[in-house]
């Protein structure tokens, strides 16, 4: 493994799965890193290694932040993909989360240093989260897609062979290295309102658990979440309420989630196109936030 992967202290696990999620084009409204943040916390997870930035991130695009200790002294925080270790509540087996940014530089790099850990530590397991931006509304459950490469971990898991072609994030770049280095992977991607991108999406976080839950067959506390989410509601439905056009627009979307099965209408994982256009949307959103990612993180 190479020197950019500091190890602070090296875990014995028992059947680890790995969970991971990043910041960026591959979290609308946040909601994969409000998911793998949530399980870390709900986890009592412990950080035992992570990735040096300096080869793989663009600060000017993802700024490191100033903090001040005790209001006097100023430190720096810098971008960090992290590795945390937790035992799975009621089960005998171990979860090792990673939360994130999408690093700007040398993915398969990046992806080779994950892999080789994950294959030091006896992963079993990878599922990557991630959210996507789509025609749904805030009103209704957040739809998930779950793909994986594995024809037999597709019949295994309830998921579907991803026939995806198309732009992609370093969730799919890492993917692939799973696939090359023979450990069994996974993808769970949650549906996000495209009209409320910037803010956080704890309905789209307690989705990805809850179908999470189901890939591990393991039972898992989102009350926090659920509280969260009503919220959450509350707060759009108010905001929509404000503008005609854009309450109308939701009413529309929520007769259409009511009369057909969202992933039957849409064929499941987004098309091409709908990436590249989400894409495009992405990117304007960061520009005109200065830099700063949809979803209010600082860039």
């Amino acid at each position: 493994m190479g020197e950019e992967l500091r190890i602070y202290e090296r875990p014995t696990l028992e059947r680890p799965v790995l969970i991971g999620a990043f910041r960026g084009w591959s979290d609308g409204g946040q909601a994969a890193t409000l998911a793998t943040g949530y399980l870390a916390r709900l986890w009592n997870a412990e950080k035992f290694a992570d990735i040096d930035p300096e080869l793989f991130v663009d600060f000017q695009s993802t700024r490191p932040q100033v903090s001040l200790e005790e209001g006097r002294t100023r430190r720096i925080d810098w971008p960090e993909n992290a590795f945390f270790r937790a035992r799975v509540p009621g089960t005998s087996r171990d979860a090792v989360l990673l939360v994130g940014v999408e690093p700007n530089y040398r993915w398969r790099t990046f992806s080779d240093l994950v892999t080789d850990l994950a294959r030091d530590l006896g992963v079993e397991l990878v599922v990557m989260l991630g959210a996507l931006l789509a025609d749904v509304p805030h009103t209704r459950p957040s739809p998930v897609t779950g793909a994986a490469t594995d024809p037999q971990l597709v019949d295994e898991l309830g998921l579907q062979l991803s026939r995806y072609e198309g732009p992609t994030g370093i969730v799919g770049v890492l993917l692939d290295a799973c696939r090359r280095s023979a450990i069994p992977s996974v993808s769970l991607w949650a549906a996000v309102p495209h009209y409320v991108s910037l803010a956080p999406s704890p309905r789209a976080a307690r989705a990805l658990c809850e179908r999470l839950a189901e890939v591990l067959a393991i039972d898992l506390d989102v009350d926090e979440l659920e509280e969260a989410e009503t919220t959450y509601v509350e707060q759009v439905s108010e905001a929509v309420a404000s503008d005609a056009e854009t309450a109308a627009y939701v009413e529309e979307l929520e007769h259409r989630a009511d009369s057909l099965d969202w992933l039957e209408e849409s064929g499941g994982l987004p098309s091409g196109e709908a990436l590249a256009a989400e894409i495009a949307r992405f990117l304007r959103e960061r520009e005109r936030n200065g830099g700063k990612e949809p979803g209010g993180r600082g860039g």
